[in-house]
C-alpha cells in the first residue's frame, strides 16, 4: 500500500543528540552524521592541543568579529566553543607568562600579579556575546517557523479532505487540487516530532481524492502514468545504490530518494504494493549494509581505544623528575613528539571514550611540556639568546628602513615582525628598549611609503568617480525607452567600465555591487516585458481555440511537458551552484552566470503556469 512508505526510512544505528538544522530548508541529519561529524571534531581538537599553534588576542578578535558577522545559520556550535577555548588558553598562558615575569622580580613570596581585563578581552566577550544571542534567537525563529508550517500543512490537508467530499464538481476542484499539493511540497520543514503524522494525513488525503471520488478519468490516468514513471526512477537508482562502494554516501542519497517518493503522487492500485515492494527491498539492502558498516567502525574503534590507551601510559610513564639537562629535555622532547604523531595516526575512538582519552594523553603531555617551560625559564642563555635574535632583526630594520623599493622592503618588513613574534622572551631590563628600537624603524619605514604612494589613492578616487557616472547613465534610463537602446547602452557602460582602473580597495565590492544590481534591474524589465508580450500572444491564441475542448487539453499537456523540463533545468543550475566558488574572479563571474540564468528559467516556469491556469479556466 501507498501508505506503508512512511516505514521505509530505516531506524539509526546507535543513538545519536539531535543537531538543529542551520536553515529551514535543510534536511534531518542522521545520528551517523552527528556521530562522524563529532569524531572529526575531536580529531581536529587533538591536532589544535598537539600542534600547539601560537595565539595572539588580534588573531582572536578578528575571528569573533568575522564570526559575529557572519549569519546565525552559518555559524556552527564547535567553531564558537573552539574560540572560546582558545581564548581561555590564550588567557592562562598570559596569566602565567605575567606571574613568571613577577616573579623573576625581587618581591615578597605570597605576592600575587593583579591584571585587569584589556580593551580587546573586553571587546572579544562583547562579541561573543552577541554571537550567542544571535544564534539563540535564530534557533528560536526556526522552531516558529516549523510550528507555523505545521499550520499550513494542516490546513491544505483538511481543504483536500473537503475537496474529496465534493464529488459532483471534480473538474473544477481539479486544479485547486493541483495548487494545494504544489503549496504543500513548497512548504519547509515541520516539528520532527509531528513528520510523520502530517505526510500520513497528506497521503490519506491525496489518495482519497484519487481513489474514491469520479475524478475525469483521463486527468487521472495521466496523473497515474506520471507518477508511475517518476517512481520508476527512484526505484532505479535505489537499485543502484545497492551496489554503490561508498555506503554512508548510499544512505543518504536513499533518505532523499524516500522524500521525493514521498512528495509524488499514488500510481494505479494495482501496481502500488508491487513497485512500493521492489522500493523497500532495495532500501532494506542498503541498510543492511549501512548497518554492517557502522558494526565494522566498532570493532576498528575498539582497536584504536587500546591503541590510544598504551599511548597514554607512554606519556605517563617518562620520569620528569630524572630529566637534569638540556639533551635529555631534547630526547624526552622528541619522545612525546613521536607520541603525538602516532597519536593522530590513530583515528577517533568511539564517542564515549575518545574525549577522556584525549584528556588523559592531553594533561600528560601538558605536564611534560609546563615541566620542561619552567626549566629553561631558569636559565639565562634563553634570554640571552633571545636577546641577540632580536638585536639582529632590529638591527636589520635599521638597514631597510630608508628603502625606496616600497613592495619588496614591506615585504621583508613584515617578515622581520613575524619572526619577532617567534621569538621569546628577553631580560626585563631589555625587553623595552630593543621593541622601541625595532618598532621605531618599522614605523619610520611605512611612514615614508604612505606620503610616497599618496598618488596612487588620487587616481583609484577618480576612477571611483567614474564608475559613479556610468552607473548614474543607467539609472537615468527612462521607463518607456526602447529594448534596442536599452540593450545598446548596457553594452556601451560594461565595455566603458572593463577600461577604467582600480578604485579604492573597501569601496571596490560596493561599487560593483551597485553596477551589477542596475545591470540586474534593466534586464529585468527587459524579460518583463516579453513576458507581457508572451501572454497576450497566447490569449489571443486560446480566445483562438476556445470551445475545442481537444485542442485545449493539447495545448494544456503540452505546456505541462514544459513546466517540467524547466523544473528539470531549474534543479540542474541549483545542484550546480552548490559546487561553484567565488573565491576567484572567474569562480565569481561564473557563479553570477548561473544565478541569472536560473533566475530567467523561474520567470519562464511562472509564465508557462499562468499559461496553464488560464487554459484550465477554459477546460
Amino acid at each position: 500500500m501507498e501508505m506503508n512508505e512512511l516505514s521505509a526510512v530505516p531506524a539509526q544505528p546507535a543513538a545519536a543528540d539531535t543537531i538543529l538544522p542551520e536553515a529551514a530548508g535543510a534536511q534531518q541529519s542522521a545520528g551517523s552524521a552527528v556521530e562522524e561529524t563529532e569524531n572529526e571534531t575531536a580529531r581536529d581538537a587533538d591536532s589544535a592541543v598537539v600542534e600547539k599553534a601560537p595565539l595572539t588576542m588580534e588573531t582572536l578578535l578578528a575571528s569573533a568579529a568575522a564570526m559575529a558577522e557572519k549569519q546565525p545559520a552559518d555559524i556552527s556550535g564547535e567553531e564558537l566553543r573552539r574560540l572560546r577555548q582558545q581564548f581561555n588558553s590564550l588567557q592562562s598562558r598570559e596569566r602565567a607568562d605575567a606571574q613568571e615575569a613577577a616573579d623573576a622580580e625581587v618581591k615578597p613570596a605570597d605576592a600575587e600579579v593583579k591584571t585587569e581585563d584589556s580593551p580587546e578581552v573586553v571587546e572579544f566577550k562583547r562579541l561573543l556575546g552577541v554571537i550567542r544571542t544571535r544564534k539563540a534567537e535564530y534557533v528560536a525563529e526556526l522552531e516558529k517557523l516549523r510550528e507555523l508550517n505545521l499550520q499550513r500543512k494542516q490546513a491544505i490537508v483538511d481543504e483536500i479532505n473537503a475537496l474529496a467530499e465534493d464529488t459532483d464538481n471534480v473538474n473544477r476542484t481539479f486544479p485547486r487540487y493541483r495548487e494545494l499539493q504544489e503549496q504543500f511540497s513548497a512548504i519547509g520543514e515541520v516539528p520532527a516530532t509531528d513528520e510523520t503524522a502530517i505526510w500520513k494525513a497528506y497521503q490519506v488525503a491525496r489518495e482519497r481524492y484519487s481513489d474514491n471520488l469520479k475524478i475525469n478519468k483521463e486527468l487521472r490516468d495521466y496523473d497515474f502514468r506520471k507518477n508511475l514513471e517518476l517512481k520508476q526512477e527512484l526505484l532505479s537508482e535505489a537499485v543502484k545504490l545497492t551496489e554503490d562502494e561508498d555506503v554512508i554516501g548510499a544512505y543518504r542519497r536513499l533518505q532523499e530518494l524516500h522524500s521525493e517518493w514521498r512528495e509524488v503522487g499514488p500510481v494505479e492500485k494495482e501496481l502500488r504494493e508491487q513497485i512500493w515492494e521492489q522500493f523497500k527491498g532495495a532500501s532494506a539492502e542498503i541498510n543492511k549494509r549501512y548497518q554492517a558498516h557502522f558494526e565494522e567502525r566498532k570493532a576498528r574503534e575498539a582497536e584504536i581505544e587500546a591503541a590510544k590507551t598504551a599511548l597514554c601510559e607512554e606519556a605517563e610513564g617518562i620520569d620528569l623528575e630524572s630529566i637534569r639537562s638540556y639533551t635529555g629535555w631534547e630526547e624526552a622532547t622528541k619522545k612525546i613528539l613521536e607520541l603525538q604523531a602516532r597519536w593522530k595516526e590513530q583515528g577517533a575512538a568511539s564517542r564515549k571514550l575518545n574525549n577522556a582519552l584525549f584528556a588523559r594523553f592531553r594533561e600528560a603531555c601538558d605536564r611534560f611540556f609546563t615541566e620542561k617551560a619552567a626549566y629553561f625559564r631558569n636559565t639565562r642563555d634563553e634570554f640571552a639568546r633571545n636577546l641577540a635574535a632580536k638585536s639582529a632583526l632590529a638591527q636589520r630594520a635599521e638597514e631597510l628602513k630608508d628603502s625606496t623599493d616600497w613592495r619588496k622592503t614591506a615585504a621583508e618588513l613584515q617578515e622581520l615582525q613575524e619572526q619577532w613574534k617567534t621569538i621569546g622572551a628577553v631580560a626585563k631590563k631589555h625587553s623595552d628598549a630593543i621593541w622601541q628600537r625595532f618598532r621605531a624603524a618599522c614605523d619610520y619605514f611605512f611612514e615614508q611609503k604612505k606620503q610616497a604612494t599618496s598618488g596612487v589613492r588620487s587616481a583609484e578616487q577618480a576612477n571611483l568617480k567614474a564608475k559613479r557616472d556610468l552607473i548614474a547613465e543607467l539609472e537615468a534610463v527612462p521607463a518607456d525607452a526602447r529594448r534596442e537602446d536599452i540593450i545598446s547602452l548596457m553594452r556601451s557602460v560594461q565595455d566603458r567600465w572593463k577600461e577604467i582602473g582600480h578604485v579604492p580597495f573597501k569601496e571596490k565590492d560596493k561599487i560593483y555591487d551597485r553596477f551589477r544590481s542596475k545591470l540586474n534591474e534593466l534586464r529585468g524589465a527587459l524579460d518583463m516585458r516579453e513576458n507581457t508580450r508572451r501572454m497576450q500572444k497566447f490569449e489571443d491564441n486560446v480566445a483562438n481555440i476556445e470551445g475545442n475542448q481537444n485542442a485545449l487539453y493539447r495545448e494544456r499537456e503540452k505546456l505541462v511537458r514544459a513546466a517540467e523540463a524547466k523544473r528539470a533545468e531549474i534543479r540542474t543550475y541549483e545542484n550546480n551552484l552548490g559546487f561553484l566558488s567565488s573565491k576567484s574572479k572567474s569562480g565569481e563571474s561564473m557563479l553570477r552566470d548561473f544565478e541569472r540564468r536560473s533566475e530567467r528559467l523561474k520567470s519562464e516556469l511562472a509564465t508557462l503556469e499562468e499559461q496553464i491556469k488560464l487554459l484550465d479556466a477554459k477546460l
